[in-house]
């Protein structure tokens, strides 16, 4: 396989267990239902360290059009490969969002509240502030961004501290902007994260669904993209990369 596929694989693994957790914690009669938002990011944390554990060694382990883009600004990634990258990414995230569907059909007929469906595949503020979520959106990615960028150099000078450790560390990074960050927003971070599981739930057959809620969903898309962009120049402006 190539890049595609590769973060087809890698990002269909973060988006199961991902959205994944989120089912267990919200939907009706999960064994793991009501136990909070600590369980929330910690299972995104570890999704994350899944999926970079998986294809770190083939692609880089994206995952994310943000990292993508963060990585093309900062002259890491050839801007050849980043269609390659965010095809990978979206449909990626599309698959693991149906097999997240397909994991929890039976709680999601058993769940009347349609706004906790959605909330298992997408994002939503908790104060809808449209202007100040994007905010919200570009400083969490922008922290993810120069986070892994960090770890490149890092890597680069032979003093990352884990030998094999970085999928660990980008995961405990993503948990860390989870607990600090993510209360306004839910914390995309993503465009993939967000808008693949997004059209899942628009045309997938979830039993009881509501609406998408298209109205926000520019907002998980075009903040972290703004994130990733300003993460990769100022860290190119600064280092060097």
């Amino acid at each position: 396989m190539h890049i595609i596929g590769w973060e087809i694989v890698g990002t269909a693994l973060l988006i199961l267990l991902g959205d994944g957790v989120v089912a267990a914690v919200l939907l009706n009669k999960s064994k793991a239902q009501n136990s909070g938002w600590i369980v929330i990011t910690f299972g995104w944390g570890m999704a994350v360290m899944v999926a970079v554990y998986a294809i770190n060694q083939f692609t880089g382990a994206h995952l994310n059009p943000a990292v993508t883009v963060g990585l093309w600004t900062a002259g890491v990634t050839e801007g050849s490969d980043v269609p390659k990258y965010l095809i990978g990414e979206f449909v990626g995230a599309f698959i693991g969002a149906a097999l997240v569907v397909a994991s929890y059909w039976d709680h999601f007929k058993e769940t009347e509240d349609q706004g906790l469906k959605l909330a298992v595949f997408s994002t939503g503020p908790a104060i809808r502030n449209y202007p100040m979520n994007v905010v919200t959106e570009v400083i969490g990615t922008f922290v993810l961004v120069f986070g892994v960028l960090s770890m490149l150099v890092a890597n680069k000078a032979g003093t990352f501290m884990i030998a094999g450790g970085q999928p660990l560390i980008v995961g405990l990074l993503v948990l860390a902007i989870g607990l600090s960050l993510g209360g306004p927003t839910g914390y995309a971070i993503n465009p993939a994260r967000d808008l693949g599981p997004r059209i899942a739930h628009a045309i997938l057959p979830v039993p009881g669904k509501g609406p998408s809620d298209w109205a926000y969903s520019w907002v998980p898309v075009v903040g972290p993209l703004i994130g990733g962009v300003l993460a990769g120049a100022m860290y190119h402006w600064w280092f060097g990369l």
